[in-house]
């Protein structure tokens, strides 16, 4: 009888595994977390995440003494090397000399260049920023990439106005509290500015990753305090053009994320603003060109940012706070009918001293799932990373978990 090469036990193994996988089989359950750097004096905040050609990963934030109250806050990196647990020493990725930095995200594209989108605010204002991006095709050595490319977002959104008003009445008619509150605050004031070309085009920023779809459009979501609205910023030609998309219009609803349906429909996932407690989510039938009506999603939402990701066997995964108030619960939930329900639910954090929020999550070419948030306690704040498998998820919370509640918010602590 001839014996088995170590190659062929190997092949013979990994043809299994692969069967397991594809089977539907369950895999053993993987988890591991740890904090990018240690707890830091400054505010730290909105990550993204990228998985290099070579296996490594990058997370980018910014990092400053305020979001709007100061001008020192810039865009930092970090480097977890293949197969290590210890990620680099924090590297400046970039700074503009007397604005601040805000919410970074960043993709691969399909000529494998590294993409780092990020908005600069003008005035210490959210409706003053002007969306960037950094393109880098040597970004593998330690330290910050090497860009190659510097350009910024201007978009001309159509029928702003016309949209905006045929918004405002459809939603009279499904929330009737909206007429009390068209008349107060944020949301009049918005409306005043509808009709402004300045306010259309300005104040669009990012949050979430860009999605590359299988026809190879790019959608990069944007949203905007001034209108409590989404759009997409869309090139078809791999980034050398952008052009707006129609208005995600839901009073409220921002910082959208975009999964894409076998049969090419897609469905953005946007966190809520207003007074709904709930996940926002519109579709569109036209690859990102035009959306749907804004309506809930049945996952709660106490006004934090979400993210999601498409598996690679089909099934969908968003990260999300699921609390009706507060940032104390970081979960994770999957769907394998596209979003039709979300069967399985875990929790990253589940602790009422700390805020666990801004995430972002891709899945590695080897299947797990990688997850970097903002991580706050009373001893400081850093950002975290968690990284774990589709089975971990299914497993849910250990036996006895039992999740920490928030009482509303009393009226002068919403001011």
């Amino acid at each position: 009888m001839l014996s088995l090469t170590w190659f062929s036990r190997a092949a013979i193994l990994g043809s299994l595994a692969c069967f397991v996988s594809l089977s539907g089989l369950r895999a053993e359950p993987k988890s591991s977390s740890e904090l990018i750097f240690p707890y830091h004096p400054k505010h730290n905040h909105a990550p993204g995440i990228v998985e290099c050609p070579n296996g490594d990963l990058i997370a980018s934030w910014y990092r400053g003494s305020g979001e709007r109250k100061a001008d020192d806050v810039a865009i930092y990196g970090s480097r977890l090397r293949k197969g290590e647990t210890k990620w680099s020493e924090p590297f400046l990725m970039i700074d503009t000399p007397g604005f601040p930095d805000g919410n970074t995200c960043m993709m691969i594209d399909k000529k494998n260049r590294l993409w780092l989108f990020w908005p600069i605010v003008l005035a210490n204002t959210w409706e003053s920023v002007i969306t960037n991006y950094l393109v880098a095709d040597d970004y593998e050595a330690d330290g910050c990439p090497t860009w190659v490319k510097q350009g910024n977002i201007l978009l001309r959104p159509e029928k702003f106005e016309e949209q905006l008003k045929a918004a405002i009445d459809l939603e009279k008619k499904n929330f009737p509290a909206l007429e009390r509150l068209l008349q107060t605050g944020e949301y009049k004031e918005a409306a005043q500015k509808a009709g402004d070309k300045l306010y259309q085009r300005l104040g669009w920023q990012t949050r979430c990753k860009p999605t590359i779809l299988s026809t190879g459009r790019i959608l990069l979501p944007l949203y905007t305090d001034t209108f409590s609205c989404c759009l997409m910023a869309i090139s078809d030609d791999e980034g050398k053009s952008w052009y707006a998309s129609g208005l995600i219009i839901g009073f409220g609803n921002i910082q959208p994320i975009v999964l894409e349906r076998k049969d090419g429909t897609l469905a953005a996932y946007m966190r809520e603003n207003g007074p709904r407690g709930k996940i926002r989510v519109s579709e569109s039938k036209d690859q990102g060109l035009t959306w749907s009506p804004v309506t809930n999603a049945p996952l709660p939402n106490p006004g934090a940012g979400i993210d999601g990701v498409k598996l690679a066997n089909g099934h969908w995964l968003l990260i999300y706070n699921d609390t009706r108030f507060g940032r104390h619960r970081l979960a994770v939930s999957i769907s394998e009918d596209e979003g039709k329900t979300w069967k399985w639910t875990r929790h990253l954090e589940n602790d009422a001293k700390g805020s666990f929020h801004y995430p972002c999550i891709i899945q590695r070419n080897d299947g797990m799932l990688e997850a970097v948030y903002t991580y706050s306690m009373p001893d400081g704040e850093s950002m975290k990373h968690y990284s774990f498998n589709e089975d971990w998820v299914k497993e849910g919370d250990p036996a006895g978990t039992k999740l920490v509640e928030k009482e509303p918010p009393k009226e002068e602590e919403k001011k």
